[in-house]
């Protein structure tokens, strides 16, 4: 296997760059758009909290299955039995 050339590693940097500024922005999306219902409805800090919950969790679910779609993040191993450890 060759190694991978300084373009091909600077690739991968950007990538993650990418998965984990589309978390952070899942986040702050839903914390406004909580924040607006909060002030829309008069339920401070309801509305905001539910928000920031709701893009956390959704913006993790989309960083896993990014990373898990990832052909290089898959293990080599897999359960079954027998053969050696």
């Amino acid at each position: 296997m060759e190694p991978e050339s300084r373009e091909q590693s600077i690739g991968k940097g950007y990538k993650y760059l990418a998965v984990g500024l589309r978390f952070a922005g899942g986040i702050v999306v839903f914390l406004f758009g909580g924040l607006l219902l909060d002030r829309w409805l008069h339920t401070t800090p309801l509305f905001l909290l539910v928000g920031v919950f709701l893009g956390a969790g959704l913006g993790f679910l989309s960083l896993y299955r990014e990373l898990m779609a990832d052909p290089a993040n898959k293990p080599t191993w897999h359960r079954g039995g027998g053969g050696k450890p």
